[in-house]
């Protein structure tokens, strides 16, 4: 008897492939303009893809980790089941740039076994927005696998053209880089650190710092970064400027061989890609705070949004300095032959800037120099026990000035540099801030500057992401909110724990006073709107109007127009903006400092109205309180007209537009103060054509008449 095999074998492979088939590896966005694959190779290696307008944006991409204390979890996977669901809601920002976050993916969970002895398990979790996506691992509990040891994570981004890239360099320590224009096919970070002679960083290999942005031929714009970095290393991504991939390289630390260490079950921070066909979406998007979990604080009304000035910019400048120039033994003290006479943070100079706040809508005056430490706080190797971060210099009488700023209606904002000797910081938290809750302070400045004490942790690395993160959680049992510097990244905790109000984490405007290289160009800022601001807020201390100070540093200048530095309050966004200027400055020039004056802080919703990285943007933002709006443009070194429609304003409403702008001559560098202050009506679909010079801006307030 004969059998016919071909309708068996055909049976068999139909058999074979619906079963492959029947784990969905496929989830698009609500929009469905982008789509993402995933799939195991032959090997059993887990792999992803990114489409977006039908186009590959990111082609096969491996996924996978190596420990030191187990053998690596890449290859011989099954797929074991995977679920589809869809999320959406809306939740609102106690303070943000908007009021209202639609919070809107599809879903993708696959659950993979090794096919091994071992049987390890492990999930990948993909969330996919209208704006981009989100995946992280999950290492459930599971018998054969305690803790994990993670000597490398293996996280691929293999791009599919070599895109216009907008980086900076991998390094552990600092961010505080200027941004650097190449193809993707020329970073090349170990000669940039070379070439700036950076001694004091480390750069240990061809990798970038996230958020890193690219912009493609057809207009495409990606930005990679992470979200929810809790209890792991920081990702720096090496890049391979041959294939045009990327792939994550955690902050490692001298004490282990590991990189990081946690124990089963946990989850990895969000690995994220942020996809759109303009710039502008990109500062609109939302999708970094999307992915973090939601208010674990509850009521945080105890902070207020606000700006400030504060004693600071005077000792950059040198006109004063942060130590008192004495040193105490005892209950005396010795003359060191520092900077005595000149120390900024006195009783009668603090009053003058909790008066100059007080006249001029200022909620906040900063005091930095208060504490007793600073003749011992940089260059030593014994900074351990140097800062007290309750005892104050004796010229400073904390009582009274913090009783003088209540009756003004004014709060002091604390500072503690910690000249990162981490563990007398964390040993004296609790004090430090139960001193803050006495005096009503809800706001902290913290500086981690110089090399990590103890010794051999970085400043991305776990045990650093730890130190800021327990810091922040601590500060707000006491209703302190934090706005770190020198700190690490910004990935979207501001949701979780929403006392964490701003942070440096960039190249910022100090570099201006004293920087060698000749300060921030004037192409810096308008990078930073589209890579670093879309990590979180930015505490930038705009606001500089004595542009030269040739009188304190002939050397260096701000490389802005003033008409910018006043832009700057709109479009680099943060809950506490800083009026950074001496008081005399802004009392020289009452003009310009009107919009300061009237500027809000907090935002009711926020429109980016143009923009091209690296060149220039513009956004306009509705002030919570009022409804009043605020509008910011800046350009980098070329001058350029901005076409302004106000199609965002109320209908049937005539509005007064206070309009600050660049004068006729202005320039950056040759005539950075000329400036035109002018008033229109406007109303909605109003045009307008702004001319900004190089290095220039404006800033418009827009009130209803």
């Amino acid at each position: 008897m004969k059998f016919n095999l071909i309708p068996l074998i055909l049976t068999v492979l139909f058999f074979s492939c619906n079963q492959k088939e029947k784990h969905i590896t496929e989830v698009t966005s609500p929009n469905s303009e982008v789509k993402v694959n995933f799939n195991l190779n032959a090997q059993g290696q887990p792999f992803y893809t990114v489409m977006f307008n039908n186009k590959t944006v990111v082609d096969s991409s491996y996924l996978g980790f190596e420990f030191t204390n187990a053998k690596a979890l890449k290859d011989n996977f099954n797929i074991v089941n995977t679920t589809t669901s869809t999320f959406n809601e809306t939740w609102q920002m106690p303070w943000g740039e908007q009021v209202d976050v639609v919070n809107h993916y599809n879903e993708l969970r696959v659950e993979l076994q090794e096919t091994s002895e071992l049987k390890r398990k492990l999930n990948l979790v993909f969330k996919v927005y209208d704006d981009g996506i989100g995946f992280r691992y999950e290492f459930p509990e599971q018998a054969n696998f305690k803790e994990a040891l993670i000597k490398d994570e293996h996280t691929e981004f293999n791009l599919t053209e070599d895109y216009n890239t907008f980086w900076i360099p991998g390094d552990w320590d600092i961010y505080e880089h200027l941004y650097n224009t190449t193809k993707l096919s020329e970073v090349d970070a170990l000669q940039f650190a070379n070439h700036k002679n950076l001694a004091q960083t480390y750069i240990p290999e061809n990798a970038v710092n996230t958020p890193v942005t690219m912009v493609g031929t057809d207009g495409t714009h990606l930005s990679f970064h992470e979200a929810a970095l809790i209890d792991y290393s920081g990702m720096t991504l090496k890049v391979d400027t041959k294939n045009l991939d990327l792939k994550s390289n955690l902050v490692g630390s001298e004490n282990t061989d590991y990189k990081v260490k946690r124990m089963l079950p946990f989850e990895t921070p969000w690995r994220t890609i942020q996809i759109s066909d303009s710039a502008p979406e990109l500062i609109e998007s939302k999708l970094i705070v999307n992915l973090n979990e939601p208010n674990k604080l509850g009521d945080v009304s105890w902070f207020t949004p606000m700006k400030y000035t504060g004693v600071w910019w005077e000792m950059h400048l040198g006109k004063s300095s942060w130590d008192y120039g004495m040193t105490q033994n005892m209950s005396t003290w010795t003359d060191t032959g520092g900077a005595h006479g000149k120390h900024g943070a006195n009783t009668e100079n603090v009053k003058r800037f909790i008066d100059f706040s007080a006249k001029n809508n200022i909620g906040g005056v900063l005091v930095e120099g208060w504490n007793t430490g600073w003749e011992h706080w940089i260059g030593f190797e014994d900074r351990e026990g140097v800062f007290d971060f309750v005892t104050p210099y004796p010229d400073y009488d904390i009582d009274e000035v913090t009783r003088y700023a209540k009756e003004k209606g004014v709060e002091i904002i604390m500072h503690h540099e910690t000249s990162a000797a981490t563990e007398t910081y964390t040993k004296q938290q609790d004090t430090a801030y139960a001193l803050m809750q006495k005096y009503g302070m809800h706001s902290v400045k913290s500086g981690y500057v110089g090399k990590i004490l103890p010794k051999g942790e970085y400043h991305h690395g776990q045990y650093m992401v730890n130190h800021y993160n327990n810091a922040a959680i601590k500060a707000a049992k006491y209703d302190v909110a934090v706005n770190a510097h020198e700190p690490i990244k910004a990935t979207g905790l501001r949701r979780t724990y929403p006392n964490i109000i701003s942070r440096e984490g960039l190249r910022g405007q100090e570099f201006n006073a004293w920087a060698s290289d000749g300060g921030n160009p004037p192409e810096h800022l308008p990078i930073v709107a589209f890579t670093r601001m879309l990590s979180g807020p930015i505490d930038y201390t705009p606001g500089i109007f004595n542009i030269k100070f040739d009188e304190y540093k002939p050397d260096n200048q701000v490389n802005t127009t003033i008409a910018q530095q006043l832009a700057l309050y709109v479009v680099i966004y943060s809950p506490i903006q800083m009026a950074a200027d001496l008081v005399e400055h802004y009392e020289a020039n009452p003009e310009p400092l009107q919009f300061i004056k009237d500027v809000g802080v907090d935002w009711q919703q926020t429109k980016v109205l143009n923009g091209v990285v690296g060149d220039y943007v513009t956004i306009a933002r509705q002030e919570r309180e009022t409804g009043n709006w605020f509008v910011g443009g800046i350009t980098d070194e070329n001058a350029r007209a901005i076409d302004l429609t106000f199609d965002f304003l109320d209908d049937n409403q005539s509005y007064e537009a206070v309009i600050y702008r660049d004068g006729d001559e202005a320039h950056w560098d040759d005539n950075p103060l000329d400036i035109i202050i002018e008033k229109i009506e406007v109303s909605k679909g109003s045009n307008l054509s702004v001319k900004l010079a190089e290095g220039g801006g404006f800033a418009i307030s827009i009130f209803k008449k």
